[in-house]
């Protein structure tokens, strides 16, 4: 939560990132089948183009977001 919380600051204007509470969404997580949490996904126009399931470092993030900007 609070690393997604710190990117959304850093990229505030540059990628639109927010979490989800999959338990309120439960249509979401189907969708994008999400089967664990944390589940990280990377839309770029409109389509997944990054999944990243488990705990990652930041820099794995911030080297995903940078690869799409």
């Amino acid at each position: 939560g609070p690393l997604i919380e710190e990117l959304a600051n850093e990229y505030e204007g540059k990628a639109i990132i927010g979490k989800l509470d999959v338990d309120n969404n439960q249509k979401s997580s189907v969708k994008y089948g999400v089967r664990s949490i944390p589940t990280i996904l990377t839309f770029k126009d409109g389509k997944i183009v990054d999944r990243q399931v488990g705990a990652v470092p930041k820099e794995t993030l911030t080297n995903i977001i940078d690869s799409q900007l």
